[in-house]
């Protein structure tokens, strides 16, 4: 009866061993289960060049990439761009800048891992333009190749008087959106000034002109405008800036960028020409302090020879740094751009013939009419 007892204790632990290692056999394949299925999978990756466009297919020359990852089962990402280190990001986004110039072929590979350190990847290959100019991509431009009304979708005519009726500076003209005061012909477009009576809002004055904004708000950059200047006296040609958030009356953006009023938006006065001196051009500069509030002004001038008779580009570069203005490549003044100045937001051009007023002076009474004639407009940034 002791030995079968004895047999029997053996058989019943026996089982039970089995039964034990039937159990750890069932965990194990269990958490092997866990493990395949903890693999990322679908991984998803959106590579964007900036600046890429139909014009700029490999970016606007900045070299900059953002790339951003999704997979399902991922808790982070990493990253390796050509041959470098393998960068980390939990959120799955990151932006690269490539620093070779020109047109290169880079291989970017991206890694989803889960939260056991099981992962997936992928390469990819992208060509990435880098460029060593500062202003590379054209950003607004107007070549003015129709016939007739300026292009709707880039300009806009300011023609409300801000000056209870009048414009300021003692200006003798009203800005109107008539086709006798601007127009497009033969690649060119035409600004013109005329003596004639027009009354706007029970305002009568004894001269037309135009005044055209662009559509277009830009924060640093270079501007180029190709142009000849009216020839007679009394005549102030302009191509200028003011801050989107001037809230002028008439303007086209109206409170969209803020409303600080003249000088605190800022003022860039890139070409300005008086009426008594046709040799000349000058290049200017309004502002209030960001600081005191108190208006400060400065510029300077060059000689410029057939200003009416031939073209020359007036330009401007500004950036963080400092605003230049040129006329052909000749240097007129530059501005260093400090945080109490409001040149670091968005800025809009003014291309316009004002008569008589500050910089117009007297207008001969023998003045008929007169053209500022623009071959092009372009802004690169």
């Amino acid at each position: 009866m002791k030995n079968k007892t004895y047999v029997y204790q053996k058989l019943k632990m026996s089982i039970l061993n089995i039964s034990l290692l039937s159990l750890v056999f069932a965990l194990s394949c269990s958490s092997g289960d866990s493990d395949s299925t903890d693999v990322p999978t679908n991984l998803n990756v959106d590579i964007s060049i900036i600046g890429s466009n139909d014009n700029n297919p490999n970016g606007d020359g900045s070299g900059t990439v953002q790339v951003s990852a999704s997979a399902n089962n991922a808790v982070r990402y990493a990253f390796r761009f050509k041959n470098g280190d393998q960068i980390g990001s939990e959120m799955g986004s990151i932006e690269h800048t490539f620093t070779q110039n020109g047109t290169n072929t880079y291989n970017i590979t991206v890694w989803a891992y889960s939260r056991s350190g099981e992962f997936i990847n992928q390469s990819y290959s992208v060509d990435v333009y880098k460029s060593d100019e500062a202003f590379a991509t054209l950003v607004f431009s107007d070549e003015f190749d129709n016939e007739g009304r300026p292009d709707d979708q880039k300009w806009h005519h300011q023609v409300i008087p801000p000056n209870n009726g009048s414009w300021h500076n003692d200006e003798l003209q009203h800005y109107t959106d008539r086709p006798e005061n601007s127009f497009v012909s033969d690649g060119s477009l035409k600004i013109k000034a005329i003596k004639e009576q027009y009354s706007y809002n029970g305002s009568t004055k004894e001269y037309t002109s135009a005044r055209l904004n662009t559509k277009f708000a830009f924060t640093y950059g270079r501007v180029e405008v190709r142009a000849k200047l009216p020839s007679n006296a009394g005549t102030w040609p302009a191509i200028w800036t003011l801050g989107a958030n001037v809230n002028e009356t008439g303007n086209y953006f109206g409170y969209q960028y803020g409303s600080v009023g003249w000088p605190l938006c800022g003022e860039i006065d890139i070409m300005e020409q008086t009426g008594w001196d046709k040799s000349n051009t000058i290049s200017h500069f309004h502002w209030g302090d960001l600081n005191t509030e108190e208006y400060m002004d400065t510029g300077g001038e060059t000689t410029v020879a057939n200003t009416s008779s031939e073209y020359h580009i007036y330009a401007m570069e500004w950036d963080s740094e400092s605003i230049k203005t040129y006329v052909d490549d000749t240097l007129v003044f530059e501005l260093p751009n400090t945080n109490n100045k409001p040149y670091n937001h968005e800025h809009y051009l003014i291309l316009n013939i004002a008569i008589g007023g500050n910089l117009g002076g007297d207008v001969p009474s023998d003045f008929t009419e007169d053209t500022f004639e623009i071959d092009y407009v372009r802004i690169y940034q």
